[in-house]
């Protein structure tokens, strides 16, 4: 296709898309303008995919080969971002369009402003399907996993060339308010096509918004209109049950908000939330418990290698106050028997809770996994973090994600199971040495390994290595001494 039928291509689509009447003028302005950013010289541009996406990506070949944009991911994603945001509404008409459907139809409003996000390329759909992801039966139920391919590795020449840019601070984070609209650097990412739903809570202005690379249906993120650190308190509770009621179908959780322990961003309040039902959720009650006081609440320890009492009641207020109620007394709580200590010799503290909420039947429940933060010469990264002899699968914190059942792996692990296949399978191998003793066990124990089978081998042998990262995560362990332990924790409370 040569280049001015490509963008003339592109300007059909994107009127299309607007549903708006675009004058000649109009038209002919959106058509030099797209011109000046990529090109005409390189005139001939393969093109097989006429969605509105792949002309962009077709848009930003012929940009490259014009020498307007250097071969970067980043550059790239700046143009692509300019250039889907010319199908992007305005951010007034957005939020006016979300909050007239959801008078009428919450869930269609919901629905709307996703697909906006699918279809403007905020959120990326083709690279996501790039993830592997496949379920593992374990005694906790089917955990998930995802190999996490849909972002990509920076280039090294981006990586130099960011280094000479002068540093803005702005904005302060990638979850700003700011970051709507933002035309993006080397170091930044491009918000030019990003859309942010405004919503009160607890009478601050939030931001409702979905994930560009998402790890489940729907992944969205809630954040404070304030760039103010996390923290988890009585607030927490109310904001996340406030959520799941004013969002239908959506669960809401937030990271902890201690090191180790947390998530990747403690510098600014958010949650995150969607329409997924995790393993955890679907994790029955273990032991029930009851709390004076609190008759209309039913509590109980989930089934879960994780610590994690379950509150559930009509009765929203009720669950806020014994949730923090919970936490309190958990920040406080040691016992030196099961090495539960609330803080250091030096005041510092190691314990929090990481929440989860959603609506269930009618009845507002909520998950309290407790936390603990803690350092030893024997697990210099947590007592209660992976332990050394899983992290040749999962280094990384165990954060809200994880928490619940997926578990979000590296990209390495592509490449690197293969090579573990072809090891069990006696064949040439380039496997990596911190994978060889566990290799060497699963070969051990699996005397009919074959190429039909390895894969799917792997596959569960991976997923039996997250069951134990979880494990090494839970504050009581799941033996006769740990889950006796935890029962007094509740009585204390």
């Amino acid at each position: 296709m040569q280049a001015r039928e490509l963008i003339q291509t592109f300007i059909e689509k994107v009127i299309t898309f607007q549903d708006t009447l675009y004058t000649a003028e109009d038209q002919q302005y959106l058509f030099n303008l797209v011109l000046d950013l990529v090109g005409e010289e390189d005139s001939n541009v393969a093109v097989t995919d006429q969605s509105l996406i792949g002309l962009k990506d077709a848009l930003l070949r012929l940009a490259v080969a014009n020498s307007r944009i250097e071969d970067l991911a980043a550059e790239q994603d700046i143009l692509g971002a300019k250039l889907m945001d010319l199908v992007t509404p305005l951010p007034s008409a957005v939020n006016r369009h979300f909050w007239h459907q959801y008078e009428s139809n919450p869930q269609q409003a919901l629905a709307d402003f996703y697909e906006l996000s699918r279809a403007n390329d905020y959120v990326k759909v083709a690279a996501i399907a790039k993830n592997i992801a496949y379920q593992v039966p374990t005694q906790y139920g089917d955990l998930e996993i995802t190999i996490n391919l849909s972002k990509p590795e920076k280039d090294p020449k981006q990586i130099a060339l960011a280094k000479t840019m002068k540093q803005t601070g702005y904005p302060k984070c990638q979850l700003c308010l700011e970051n709507e609209g933002y035309t993006g650097r080397l170091d930044f990412p491009a918000r030019r096509n990003h859309r942010i739903i405004r919503f009160e809570l607890a009478g601050q202005t939030w931001g409702f918004q979905y994930s560009p690379y998402a790890y489940f249906n729907e992944h969205s993120i809630f954040l404070d209109g304030q760039h103010e650190p996390m923290v988890i308190n009585e607030t927490t509770f109310k904001n996340l049950l406030q959520i799941v009621k004013q969002f239908p179908g959506y669960f809401a959780g937030s990271n902890a908000d201690l090191p180790i322990v947390g998530g990747s961003i403690l510098t600014h309040e958010h949650y995150q939330g969607g329409r997924h039902d995790f393993p955890m959720a679907k994790a029955p009650i273990e032991t029930p418990l009851h709390f004076n006081g609190y008759d209309d609440i039913q509590a109980g320890i989930v089934k879960w290698p994780m610590s994690v009492i379950r509150l559930t009641s009509a009765n929203a207020t009720h669950l806020e106050t014994l949730a923090a109620q919970i936490l309190t007394s958990w920040q406080n709580y040691s016992d030196p028997s099961v090495q539960i200590l609330a803080h250091s010799e030096d005041g510092t503290p190691h314990h929090t809770i990481t929440p989860i909420a959603r609506m269930r039947d009618g009845q507002f429940e909520i998950d309290l996994v407790l936390r603990d933060n803690q350092t030893s010469a024997e697990h210099p990264d947590g007592i209660y973090h992976p332990h050394a002899d899983v992290q040749h699968i999962k280094k990384e914190n165990i954060g809200l994600i994880e928490v619940m059942g997926l578990a979000i792996l590296p990209p390495r692990l592509k490449d690197e199971m293969a090579e573990v296949e072809h090891y069990l399978c006696d064949q040439p191998n380039e496997i990596a040495a911190y994978h060889q003793d566990w290799a060497d066990t699963i070969k051990a124990a699996n005397t009919a390994i074959t190429p039909d089978n390895v894969t799917e081998l792997v596959r569960t042998e991976v997923g039996k290595v997250f069951m134990r990262v979880l494990e090494d995560a839970g504050v009581f362990k799941r033996n006769e001494q740990g889950q006796a332990a935890f029962i007094k924790f509740t009585q204390h409370v």
